[in-house]
């Protein structure tokens, strides 16, 4: 999505206010719709991404999916095309909605007030990278918790505040 292409602005609740530039958005502030996705295999494995140079958090391990609701798109239309987009996925994984919340921070040079929509995905199909991500790693959730507790600067403020939010287990 480029800095262009317009999103809907919502309130806190996540009920559409009107339409604007994402550039716009990031420039003024406004809540928006981005939605996050977790991907686990089969085995229990958690997929992180390091995003790449110039994006936020990178050289932190994140979620590996995370990007824009565009304009009139529902939420799962913008699940199933950041998922392609972002891991090379076509409609071979199968999804759940965990929960919505906002995150606001401002980050490389922009605000980001983002209203997240957050899945968890399912999938064993290798992953494909996008140019937004320099590498990827699978976590099983002794792994996570481990590394969260002994290295946190591991992870990105993002997967932070989602693992924090939608599976504070990984914290004790």
């Amino acid at each position: 999505m480029s800095q262009d292409e317009l999103v809907d602005i919502v309130d806190e609740k996540g009920n559409f206010i009107k339409v604007v530039s994402k550039q716009q958005a990031h420039e003024k502030g406004l809540l928006h719709k981005t939605v996050i996705s977790q991907l686990v295999d089969s085995n229990g494995r958690w997929l992180l991404i390091k995003p790449s140079k110039g994006r936020q958090d990178e050289g932190q391990y994140v979620s590996p999916m995370g990007g824009h609701v565009s304009a009139g798109e529902t939420d799962v239309q913008a699940l199933k095309r950041e998922m392609n987009e972002e891991l090379g996925l076509r409609g071979d994984f199968k999804y759940e909605l965990i929960g919505k919340t906002i995150f606001n921070r401002f980050v490389i040079g922009r605000q980001e007030n983002h209203f997240f929509i957050m899945y968890k995905s399912y999938s064993n199909k290798e992953p494909i990278l996008s140019h937004e991500a320099e590498s990827c790693k699978y976590f099983t959730e002794e792994e996570l918790k481990r590394e969260l507790k002994e290295n946190p600067e591991l992870f990105g403020d993002a997967f932070h505040f989602v693992a924090k939010k939608f599976h504070p287990f990984l914290y004790e």
